[in-house]
Protein backbone atom coordinates (compact mmCIF):
# COMPACT_ATOMS: atom_id res chain seq x y z
CA UNK A 1 0.00 0.00 0.00
CA UNK A 2 1.18 3.79 -0.47
CA UNK A 3 1.85 5.17 2.91
CA UNK A 4 3.40 8.81 4.07
CA UNK A 5 6.79 7.97 5.94
CA UNK A 6 9.44 9.89 7.42
CA UNK A 7 12.60 9.86 6.24
CA UNK A 8 14.04 12.54 8.76
CA UNK A 9 13.30 16.17 9.69
CA UNK A 10 11.86 18.36 6.95
CA UNK A 11 11.99 15.05 4.97
CA UNK A 12 8.68 12.80 4.24
CA UNK A 13 8.31 10.85 1.24
CA UNK A 14 5.40 8.74 -0.38
CA UNK A 15 6.60 4.71 -0.25
CA UNK A 16 5.16 1.15 -0.69
CA UNK A 17 4.60 -0.25 2.57
CA UNK A 18 3.46 -3.50 3.47
CA UNK A 19 -0.48 -3.86 4.21
CA UNK A 20 -1.18 -3.96 7.84
CA UNK A 21 -2.24 -7.11 9.58
CA UNK A 22 -5.13 -7.95 12.62
CA UNK A 23 -2.11 -8.53 15.09
CA UNK A 24 -4.84 -8.98 17.84
CA UNK A 25 -8.36 -10.83 18.08
CA UNK A 26 -10.14 -6.81 18.78
CA UNK A 27 -8.30 -5.19 16.02
CA UNK A 28 -9.71 -3.85 12.71
CA UNK A 29 -7.98 -2.70 9.38
CA UNK A 30 -9.65 0.54 7.85
CA UNK A 31 -9.14 1.68 4.33
CA UNK A 32 -8.37 5.35 4.82
CA UNK A 33 -10.83 7.64 2.87
CA UNK A 34 -10.00 10.78 4.29
CA UNK A 35 -6.78 12.21 6.99
CA UNK A 36 -5.67 15.63 8.16
CA UNK A 37 -2.43 17.17 8.61
CA UNK A 38 -2.56 18.33 12.16
CA UNK A 39 -0.35 21.56 13.57
CA UNK A 40 1.02 18.49 16.50
CA UNK A 41 2.45 16.69 13.11
CA UNK A 42 4.51 19.83 12.78
CA UNK A 43 6.50 18.69 15.77
CA UNK A 44 7.22 15.56 14.29
CA UNK A 45 7.84 17.16 10.94
CA UNK A 46 10.70 19.39 12.67
CA UNK A 47 12.03 16.74 14.49
CA UNK A 48 11.06 17.71 18.11
CA UNK A 49 9.95 14.55 19.21
CA UNK A 50 11.93 11.83 20.59
CA UNK A 51 12.39 8.62 19.00
CA UNK A 52 10.51 9.51 16.09
CA UNK A 53 11.89 6.33 13.91
CA UNK A 54 12.70 6.06 10.01
CA UNK A 55 9.88 5.05 8.60
CA UNK A 56 7.07 6.23 11.00
CA UNK A 57 3.73 7.00 9.39
CA UNK A 58 2.26 10.13 10.66
CA UNK A 59 -1.33 10.86 10.95
CA UNK A 60 -4.21 10.64 14.40
CA UNK A 61 -6.77 12.07 12.46
CA UNK A 62 -8.60 9.75 9.93
CA UNK A 63 -12.02 8.51 8.74
CA UNK A 64 -12.69 5.77 6.70
CA UNK A 65 -14.11 1.88 6.00
CA UNK A 66 -13.60 -0.97 7.78
CA UNK A 67 -11.91 -3.97 5.38
CA UNK A 68 -11.06 -6.70 8.43
CA UNK A 69 -12.04 -7.46 11.79
CA UNK A 70 -10.73 -9.57 14.25
CA UNK A 71 -12.60 -12.16 16.07
CA UNK A 72 -13.44 -10.96 18.96
CA UNK A 73 -14.71 -7.83 17.77
CA UNK A 74 -18.51 -7.01 17.95
CA UNK A 75 -19.27 -3.48 17.69
CA UNK A 76 -18.16 -2.95 14.26
CA UNK A 77 -18.40 -4.84 11.41
CA UNK A 78 -16.96 -5.11 7.61
CA UNK A 79 -18.27 -2.54 5.45
CA UNK A 80 -18.92 -0.24 8.69
CA UNK A 81 -18.17 3.86 8.08
CA UNK A 82 -16.14 4.98 11.11
CA UNK A 83 -14.69 7.36 12.55
CA UNK A 84 -11.63 6.71 14.37
CA UNK A 85 -9.89 8.99 17.72
CA UNK A 86 -6.49 9.97 18.03
CA UNK A 87 -6.27 8.32 21.35
CA UNK A 88 -5.96 4.40 21.34
CA UNK A 89 -7.18 2.69 24.60
CA UNK A 90 -8.57 -0.26 25.87
CA UNK A 91 -11.80 0.81 27.40
CA UNK A 92 -11.31 -1.01 30.52
CA UNK A 93 -7.73 0.05 32.31
CA UNK A 94 -8.12 2.28 36.10
CA UNK A 95 -7.94 5.59 33.96
CA UNK A 96 -9.85 4.44 30.60
CA UNK A 97 -13.34 3.48 33.67
CA UNK A 98 -12.62 7.17 34.77
CA UNK A 99 -12.93 8.65 31.11
CA UNK A 100 -9.57 9.30 30.75
CA UNK A 101 -9.17 7.47 27.15
CA UNK A 102 -5.54 9.64 26.71
CA UNK A 103 -3.75 8.08 29.41
CA UNK A 104 -4.23 4.15 28.72
CA UNK A 105 -2.50 2.46 31.02
CA UNK A 106 -2.63 -0.51 28.72
CA UNK A 107 -1.65 0.83 25.04
CA UNK A 108 1.73 2.56 25.58
CA UNK A 109 4.88 0.62 26.57
CA UNK A 110 7.57 3.83 26.01
CA UNK A 111 5.81 6.50 28.46
CA UNK A 112 3.58 6.67 31.90
CA UNK A 113 1.92 9.64 31.09
CA UNK A 114 0.32 9.54 27.26
CA UNK A 115 -1.64 6.60 26.48
CA UNK A 116 -1.09 5.44 22.41
CA UNK A 117 -1.39 7.80 19.61
CA UNK A 118 -1.93 7.18 15.83
CA UNK A 119 1.29 8.28 13.92
CA UNK A 120 2.69 9.76 16.79
CA UNK A 121 6.33 8.04 17.37
CA UNK A 122 7.57 5.61 19.50
CA UNK A 123 6.95 8.23 22.28
CA UNK A 124 3.10 7.81 22.17
CA UNK A 125 3.56 3.72 21.49
CA UNK A 126 4.71 3.71 17.56
CA UNK A 127 1.45 3.14 16.04
CA UNK A 128 1.65 3.83 12.27
CA UNK A 129 -1.13 6.61 11.50
CA UNK A 130 -3.93 7.30 9.11
CA UNK A 131 -1.92 9.37 6.32
CA UNK A 132 -1.22 5.67 4.24
CA UNK A 133 -3.79 3.99 1.99
CA UNK A 134 -4.77 1.57 5.26
CA UNK A 135 -4.70 1.41 9.18
CA UNK A 136 -4.53 -0.88 11.60
CA UNK A 137 -7.39 -0.39 14.83
CA UNK A 138 -6.43 -1.85 18.00
CA UNK A 139 -9.23 -2.33 20.29
CA UNK A 140 -11.85 -1.74 17.67
CA UNK A 141 -14.48 -2.08 19.60
CA UNK A 142 -14.28 0.79 21.76
CA UNK A 143 -12.41 3.52 19.64
CA UNK A 144 -14.59 3.89 16.49
CA UNK A 145 -17.57 4.46 16.31
CA UNK A 146 -19.97 4.20 12.99
CA UNK A 147 -20.50 8.14 10.97
CA UNK A 148 -23.69 9.24 12.05
CA UNK A 149 -25.86 9.47 8.53
CA UNK A 150 -26.02 13.16 9.04
CA UNK A 151 -23.40 13.95 9.61
CA UNK A 152 -20.73 15.00 6.79
CA UNK A 153 -17.38 13.44 5.96
CA UNK A 154 -15.37 15.91 6.75
CA UNK A 155 -17.09 17.49 10.07
CA UNK A 156 -16.57 13.82 10.78
CA UNK A 157 -12.60 14.30 10.09
CA UNK A 158 -12.28 17.36 11.89
CA UNK A 159 -13.97 15.61 14.80
CA UNK A 160 -11.27 13.15 15.02
CA UNK A 161 -8.79 15.75 16.96
CA UNK A 162 -8.60 19.27 15.86
CA UNK A 163 -12.46 20.39 17.04
CA UNK A 164 -13.16 17.76 20.07
CA UNK A 165 -9.41 19.44 21.35
CA UNK A 166 -10.38 22.54 20.96
CA UNK A 167 -14.22 22.34 22.64
CA UNK A 168 -12.39 20.47 25.56
CA UNK A 169 -9.85 23.27 25.76
CA UNK A 170 -12.82 25.19 26.71
CA UNK A 171 -13.97 22.45 28.97
CA UNK A 172 -10.83 22.19 30.95
CA UNK A 173 -11.12 25.75 30.94
CA UNK A 174 -14.27 26.06 33.21
CA UNK A 175 -15.62 29.02 32.21
CA UNK A 176 -18.76 30.79 33.91
CA UNK A 177 -21.36 32.67 32.40
CA UNK A 178 -19.99 35.43 30.86
CA UNK A 179 -16.18 35.11 31.29
CA UNK A 180 -13.57 36.94 29.33
CA UNK A 181 -11.42 34.00 27.57
CA UNK A 182 -8.31 34.52 25.89
CA UNK A 183 -7.39 32.40 23.60
CA UNK A 184 -3.68 31.86 22.18
CA UNK A 185 -3.26 30.65 18.74
CA UNK A 186 -5.30 30.63 15.94
CA UNK A 187 -4.67 27.18 13.74
CA UNK A 188 -7.58 24.95 14.09
CA UNK A 189 -7.42 23.52 17.69
CA UNK A 190 -7.38 27.26 18.61
CA UNK A 191 -10.14 28.40 16.57
CA UNK A 192 -12.44 25.61 17.32
CA UNK A 193 -11.72 26.31 21.33
CA UNK A 194 -12.51 29.80 20.24
CA UNK A 195 -15.87 28.80 18.71
CA UNK A 196 -16.45 26.62 21.49
CA UNK A 197 -15.81 29.29 24.61
CA UNK A 198 -19.45 30.39 22.96
CA UNK A 199 -21.10 27.55 24.05
CA UNK A 200 -19.35 27.31 27.18
CA UNK A 201 -21.29 30.66 27.94
CA UNK A 202 -18.05 32.75 27.71
CA UNK A 203 -19.09 36.80 27.24
CA UNK A 204 -16.23 37.80 25.50
CA UNK A 205 -13.38 35.92 23.57
CA UNK A 206 -10.52 37.17 22.44
CA UNK A 207 -7.73 35.22 19.63
CA UNK A 208 -3.91 36.03 20.03
CA UNK A 209 -1.64 35.09 17.13
CA UNK A 210 0.83 36.81 14.24
CA UNK A 211 -0.83 36.27 10.98
CA UNK A 212 -3.12 37.84 9.63
CA UNK A 213 -5.17 35.52 7.87
CA UNK A 214 -5.74 33.60 10.75
CA UNK A 215 -6.70 36.46 12.98
CA UNK A 216 -9.38 36.86 10.06
CA UNK A 217 -10.54 33.47 10.20
CA UNK A 218 -11.15 33.89 14.07
CA UNK A 219 -13.19 37.15 13.42
CA UNK A 220 -15.44 34.90 10.48
CA UNK A 221 -15.18 31.16 12.07
CA UNK A 222 -15.15 32.21 16.02
CA UNK A 223 -17.36 35.66 15.78
CA UNK A 224 -13.85 36.44 18.30
CA UNK A 225 -12.37 39.71 18.86
CA UNK A 226 -8.69 39.61 17.74
CA UNK A 227 -5.09 40.47 18.66
CA UNK A 228 -2.15 40.40 16.04
CA UNK A 229 1.11 40.28 19.02
CA UNK A 230 3.22 41.54 16.40
CA UNK A 231 1.72 45.01 16.18
CA UNK A 232 1.62 45.33 19.76
CA UNK A 233 4.71 46.62 22.31
CA UNK A 234 4.19 43.66 25.05
CA UNK A 235 1.05 41.57 24.27
CA UNK A 236 0.21 40.83 28.19
CA UNK A 237 0.12 44.72 29.28
CA UNK A 238 -2.12 44.70 26.36
CA UNK A 239 -4.46 42.08 27.29
CA UNK A 240 -4.49 43.72 30.49
CA UNK A 241 -5.27 47.07 29.38
CA UNK A 242 -8.00 44.98 27.74
CA UNK A 243 -9.65 43.70 30.59
CA UNK A 244 -9.80 46.43 32.82
CA UNK A 245 -6.15 45.69 33.97
CA UNK A 246 -6.93 42.26 35.96
CA UNK A 247 -6.55 39.94 32.75
CA UNK A 248 -9.14 37.84 31.38
CA UNK A 249 -10.74 34.98 33.30
CA UNK A 250 -9.43 32.05 31.42
CA UNK A 251 -7.04 31.54 28.99
CA UNK A 252 -6.75 28.52 26.70
CA UNK A 253 -2.47 27.84 25.25
CA UNK A 254 -3.29 26.50 21.82
CA UNK A 255 -0.05 26.90 20.91
CA UNK A 256 2.19 25.18 22.40
CA UNK A 257 5.81 23.94 22.23
CA UNK A 258 6.64 25.65 18.85
CA UNK A 259 5.57 29.31 20.14
CA UNK A 260 8.22 31.88 18.66
CA UNK A 261 10.98 32.61 21.02
CA UNK A 262 14.22 34.33 21.98
CA UNK A 263 17.52 32.36 20.53
CA UNK A 264 18.49 30.66 23.34
CA UNK A 265 14.71 28.90 23.95
CA UNK A 266 15.35 27.97 19.69
CA UNK A 267 18.88 26.61 20.67
CA UNK A 268 17.86 24.62 23.77
CA UNK A 269 14.73 23.18 21.89
CA UNK A 270 14.90 22.53 18.33
CA UNK A 271 18.73 21.97 18.63
CA UNK A 272 20.39 20.34 21.74
CA UNK A 273 16.19 19.13 22.95
CA UNK A 274 17.43 20.32 26.38
CA UNK A 275 13.62 21.16 26.42
CA UNK A 276 10.60 20.33 24.84
CA UNK A 277 10.22 23.71 23.25
CA UNK A 278 9.65 26.76 23.18
CA UNK A 279 7.07 27.96 26.33
CA UNK A 280 6.13 31.63 25.10
CA UNK A 281 2.57 31.39 24.69
CA UNK A 282 1.81 29.65 28.03
CA UNK A 283 4.13 31.98 30.02
CA UNK A 284 2.15 34.25 28.14
CA UNK A 285 -1.21 32.48 29.38
CA UNK A 286 -0.02 32.78 32.56
CA UNK A 287 1.09 36.37 32.90
CA UNK A 288 -2.05 37.43 30.94
CA UNK A 289 -4.83 35.62 33.22
CA UNK A 290 -6.25 37.23 36.37
CA UNK A 291 -5.09 36.14 39.44
CA UNK A 292 -7.38 33.34 40.58
CA UNK A 293 -8.11 32.45 36.75
CA UNK A 294 -7.89 29.40 35.00
CA UNK A 295 -5.06 28.65 32.19
CA UNK A 296 -6.13 25.77 30.17
CA UNK A 297 -3.35 23.84 28.10
CA UNK A 298 -3.91 22.45 24.56
CA UNK A 299 -0.94 23.19 22.79
CA UNK A 300 1.09 19.92 22.01
CA UNK A 301 4.41 20.28 24.58
CA UNK A 302 7.05 16.85 23.75
CA UNK A 303 8.18 14.85 27.10
CA UNK A 304 11.55 17.22 27.74
CA UNK A 305 11.09 19.92 30.56
CA UNK A 306 9.95 23.71 29.58
CA UNK A 307 11.08 26.61 31.60
CA UNK A 308 7.42 27.42 32.49
CA UNK A 309 7.00 30.52 34.64
CA UNK A 310 5.87 28.18 37.68
CA UNK A 311 6.89 30.73 40.35
CA UNK A 312 3.98 33.55 39.05
CA UNK A 313 1.00 30.44 38.90
CA UNK A 314 1.69 29.91 42.15
CA UNK A 315 1.87 33.26 43.33
CA UNK A 316 -1.38 34.43 40.75
CA UNK A 317 -2.99 31.56 42.54
CA UNK A 318 -3.76 29.94 39.44
CA UNK A 319 -5.52 26.88 38.22
CA UNK A 320 -3.70 25.18 35.27
CA UNK A 321 -5.89 22.48 33.35
CA UNK A 322 -4.20 20.27 30.94
CA UNK A 323 -4.72 17.04 28.95
CA UNK A 324 -4.71 15.02 25.59
CA UNK A 325 -8.24 15.04 24.32
CA UNK A 326 -10.52 12.21 25.50
CA UNK A 327 -12.18 12.58 21.97
CA UNK A 328 -14.82 10.15 21.92
CA UNK A 329 -16.22 11.48 25.10
CA UNK A 330 -16.87 14.53 23.16
CA UNK A 331 -18.78 12.90 20.00
CA UNK A 332 -22.43 13.08 21.58
CA UNK A 333 -22.32 17.14 22.48
CA UNK A 334 -20.53 17.83 19.37
CA UNK A 335 -22.73 15.86 16.89
CA UNK A 336 -25.46 17.79 18.97
CA UNK A 337 -24.14 20.93 18.10
CA UNK A 338 -23.73 19.89 14.29
CA UNK A 339 -27.39 19.28 13.98
CA UNK A 340 -28.62 22.04 15.66
CA UNK A 341 -26.34 24.44 13.61
CA UNK A 342 -24.21 25.72 16.37
CA UNK A 343 -21.20 24.80 14.74
CA UNK A 344 -19.69 23.31 11.05
CA UNK A 345 -16.09 22.38 11.69
CA UNK A 346 -15.40 21.37 8.33
CA UNK A 347 -15.31 25.21 7.80
CA UNK A 348 -11.82 25.29 9.13
CA UNK A 349 -10.51 22.88 6.18
CA UNK A 350 -8.64 25.13 3.67
CA UNK A 351 -7.01 22.89 1.54
CA UNK A 352 -7.22 19.36 0.08
CA UNK A 353 -4.59 17.17 -1.35
CA UNK A 354 -3.57 13.70 -2.66
CA UNK A 355 -1.94 11.44 -0.74
CA UNK A 356 1.37 11.61 -3.33
CA UNK A 357 1.21 15.12 -2.86
CA UNK A 358 1.87 14.97 0.68
CA UNK A 359 5.19 16.11 0.86
CA UNK A 360 3.85 19.44 -0.99
CA UNK A 361 0.93 19.71 1.97
CA UNK A 362 3.57 19.31 4.89
CA UNK A 363 5.65 21.99 3.71
CA UNK A 364 2.70 24.50 2.16
CA UNK A 365 1.11 23.74 6.48
CA UNK A 366 4.18 24.52 8.01
CA UNK A 367 5.44 27.71 6.10
CA UNK A 368 1.79 29.08 6.38
CA UNK A 369 1.59 29.11 2.71
CA UNK A 370 -1.35 30.28 0.64
CA UNK A 371 -3.32 31.42 3.79
CA UNK A 372 -3.72 27.67 5.14
CA UNK A 373 -5.30 26.58 7.82
CA UNK A 374 -5.88 22.92 7.67
CA UNK A 375 -5.71 20.56 5.40
CA UNK A 376 -7.38 17.15 4.04
CA UNK A 377 -5.32 13.85 2.47
CA UNK A 378 -7.05 11.89 0.21
CA UNK A 379 -5.31 8.70 0.10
Amino acid sequence: MKAMAYRGPYQIRVEEKAEPELAHPGDAIVRVELAAICGSDLHLYHGMMPDTRVGHTFGHEFIGTIEQVGSSVQNVRVGDRVMVPFNIYCGSCYFCARGLFSNCHNVNANATAVGGIYGYSHTAGGYDGGQAERVRVPFADVGPAIIPEDISDEDALMLTDAFSTGYFGAQLASIAEGDTAVVFGAGPVGLAAARSCWLMGAGRVIVVDHLDYRLEKARTFAFAETVNFGQVGDIVRHLKYATDGLGADVVIDAVGAEADGHVLQHVTAAKLKLQGGSPVALNWAIDAVRKGGTVSVMGAYGPLFSAVKLGDAVNKGLTIRTNQAPVKRQWPRLWEHIRNGHIAPHELITHRMPLEHIAEAYHVFSSKLDDCIKTVITP
